[in-house]
């Protein structure tokens, strides 16, 4: 019988649940963190004439930038705009692995690995401007820019630990404890596009999704607000 009924007991009660597990984590779980990182300042280290050594690029809503398993020799910064980086399942599914927005980082992850390539289609979500930078450029203002070079190397462990994250989230099988876990680090309140963005962040079923916010509400463990969910206090 369940004997927690507050939602902040039950938070912590799942948090110490999900930091004691052993989390076993397949490839297929983690490609949607492979190759994206979370908001930088990277483009203001570069000096007025070091951007004028980057290319700046917009897209129309919609549009293809790269396509899975493209070689990957640059890294972007999104300037304006929105992208999602997904794939097809074999029966044809589309899997979202990423959105991202203004400020993130995408291909720095791939760039200098053995196998620098796409791992999904990069898709523009609306008019989306890029600053584009070749790895050769790249090279040149890691070791020319050393306020540039922190940066990078700043973005790189913020990765790291985002990464650890999501491995443990998609390592756990529970619908609930995935949930919870999710509100544990985005510290108790979460907001979302719709139901099916959180669905995909999650790497839940919508249904799934739908059938447990629906019985966290009514347990008084969570209550949303429209597109914010909260834990109650």
């Amino acid at each position: 019988a369940r004997t927690i009924t507050s939602g902040a007991t039950k938070y912590n009660f799942f948090i110490n649940k999900v930091l004691l597990s052993l989390v076993i984590i397949n490839k297929a779980n983690i490609i949607n963190v492979i190759e994206v990182t979370l908001m930088s300042s990277l483009y203001d280290a570069l000096t007025k004439k070091e951007k004028e050594m980057i290319r700046i690029t917009s897209y129309k809503k919609e549009t293809t930038i790269f396509h899975e398993d493209d070689f990957c020799d640059v890294i972007c910064i999104i300037l304006e705009g929105t992208i999602d980086i997904l794939s097809y399942s074999f029966s044809g599914k589309e899997i979202v692995y990423n959105n991202l927005k203004e400020g993130d980082v995408f291909g720095n992850n791939l760039i200098f690995s053995d196998k620098p390539y796409f791992r999904g289609n990069v898709i523009s979500k609306e008019k989306t401007k890029l600053a584009i930078i070749h790895k050769n450029t790249l090279i040149k203002l890691l070791k020319e820019n050393e306020s540039f070079l922190i940066e990078y190397l700043r973005i790189q462990s913020n990765f790291g630990k985002s990464l650890n994250a999501r491995i443990k989230l998609l390592g756990l099988d529970n619908a609930e404890d995935r949930f919870m876990y999710h509100m544990y680090l985005n510290k108790g309140s979460i907001t979302f596009k719709n139901i099916t963005s959180l669905s995909q962040t999650l790497g839940l079923a919508r249904e799934t999704l739908s059938r447990l916010i629906s019985r966290l509400i009514k347990e008084n463990i969570i209550i949303r607000n429209k597109n914010n969910i909260k834990l109650v206090k």
